[in-house]
């Protein structure tokens, strides 16, 4: 027994000896010397890309449900009798501000060489904005001039700013880097991981330019001068400030097609079959006779015909008699996540026509580009198009004209059509659930998306200040600072 105890002790004295001599070079023989110290620039740019369309470009319920595009078919829990909880759309928080972090961390490790940068600081600045108008449009009211200050200035708890007080400022952000791309290029190159652009920075400048019309459009009712003039400044110098113009400079994620990276829609499809298209979206469709009607939604299974759902019923269809969504935007496995289709530009233009602002065309030939550019993405021959452009979609000199066709052309982007919903109130026949849980507290659809539960964890002092008043019944209460639609609750 002494001899096992001896051994023992011995082994224990050789432990001893081992970690002693260990602990003076762990670092060292814990840190692997092939591995980066810090991630290519490029790298950090195709990982805010690619989560971007992964996060935002997985949304088929909730905004496109919203939008009037779709409606669940089985599982009608949608608005019903579940409502989304403050951590469904928290991961889309969180993107926004994670995007915006690394994009921090290129800009701090750049910013002694700005020249030999050029590119990269540009193309992340205008993903940046890109995330903060998400943000803005999304929730209203949030963390903005004190967020992201953690390590440099110990602010864990960041305030919320006013929506009305960001916007401008993300849009100087935007006009601030649309004049450096204006005064020329760098001499970088972004790289492989520019999924977007591969690189070409005229398309990065259109991208960023037409975020600016956007932005600027969606304040027009609420801060005319300065929509006015960042609309006004573009269309007057599109030499200097070119916007997104034909489907070769639409900002859109095109998928690789193999796990992991299968379009989100057609990911979603391959396992799950819980969506048609809404009753709203296709009764519109075939009113117009529209030629897009084919592209943007597959013929109900029973009979060949196109039949929408309602949404929020309480009992769910006969699946077969129900149209789903159509093959070019959920049957490709590399398939698109639109940001940007060009025929917003157009159709933001025109209705900058509609208010009498000088943006080099007139309102219908604007508006008429717009719908030819929505054909064309939908395979409709230029022929059909015409045919359509003087009959039922032939234009009529109103607002609403252009926002219908903006809604259609809009498909897939799904948050920017709920956008436009809560600006115009089009469509007209858009309407909630008809057995929300909400019934006969509200008569429209959600105004905004809810905190998420970690703000109420780590920032809660900052958060209920501004969710008392903005949160509501989950996803209504104060409507967007741009959203001056009246008789909604």
């Amino acid at each position: 027994m002494k001899k096992i105890v001896n051994i023992w002790m011995a082994l224990l004295a050789t432990t001893i000896l081992l970690l002693a001599g260990c602990t003076d070079s762990f670092h060292e023989i814990n840190t692997d010397p092939d591995a980066l110290s810090e991630a290519p620039f490029s790298n950090m740019l195709g990982d805010m890309i690619r989560e971007t369309g992964t996060t935002m470009g997985g949304e088929i319920e909730g905004y496109g449900t919203w939008a009037g595009y779709v409606t669940k078919i089985q599982y009608l829990d949608y608005m019903n009798s579940i409502i989304p909880t403050n951590n469904t759309y928290g991961n889309r928080w969180r993107l926004c501000y994670v995007n915006n972090s690394q994009g921090n961390d290129i800009l701090t490790r750049t910013e002694g060489d700005v020249e030999n940068f050029k590119n990269i600081r540009s193309a992340v600045r205008i993903w940046q904005q890109f995330m903060w108008q998400y943000l803005l449009d999304g929730w209203r009211d949030i963390p903005y001039s004190e967020a992201l200050q953690g390590g440099e200035n110990g602010v864990l708890t960041p305030k919320y700013d006013k929506q009305e007080d960001v916007y401008p400022a993300v849009m100087a952000n935007l006009k601030e880097i649309a004049d450096g791309m204006a005064a020329g290029f760098g001499s970088d190159r972004l790289g492989d991981g520019d999924f977007i652009y591969a690189g070409d920075m005229k398309k990065w400048q259109k991208f960023c330019n037409s975020l600016r019309l956007r932005m600027a459009m969606r304040i027009s009712g609420v801060s005319p001068a300065l929509a006015k003039s960042t609309i006004e400044e573009i269309c007057g110098n599109p030499e200097k400030y070119p916007y997104i113009d034909s489907h070769e400079s639409a900002t859109y994620l095109w998928w690789q097609g193999s796990a992991p990276y299968f379009e989100p829609w057609f990911d979603n499809r391959r396992t799950r079959d819980d969506h048609g298209l809404s009753d709203i979206f296709i009764d519109h469709l075939k009113a117009m006779d529209d030629p897009r009607l084919p592209s943007l939604a597959h013929p109900a299974e029973s009979d060949g015909e196109y039949r929408g759902f309602p949404n929020g019923p309480a009992t769910q269809p006969q699946l077969t008699t129900i149209s789903r969504i159509g093959a070019i935007y959920r049957d490709d496995p590399t398939g698109f996540t639109p940001f940007f289709k060009a025929c917003e530009s157009y159709f933001i233009i025109a209705e900058a026509a509609m208010l009498g602002w000088s943006v080099g065309m007139t309102a219908q030939e604007a508006y008429e580009k717009g719908v030819m550019l929505s054909m064309t993405e939908n395979g409709v021959s230029d022929a059909d198009a015409k045919t359509y452009l003087a009959g039922k979609g032939k234009w009529n000199n109103t607002k609403e004209r252009i926002w219908e066709e903006l809604w259609i052309g809009l498909f897939k982007d799904n948050f920017e059509a709920w956008c436009l919903y809560r600006r115009t109130g089009t469509p007209t026949t858009n309407y909630p659930a008809i057995e929300s849980v909400w019934k006969g507290t509200h008569n429209d659809q959600p105004f905004r998306l809810p905190y998420p539960n970690n703000e109420y964890l780590y920032n809660p002092k900052n958060v209920e200040a501004v969710a008392n008043a903005n949160v509501k019944d989950h996803c209504w209460g104060q409507q967007m600072w741009w959203d001056i639609r009246t008789g909604v609750k």
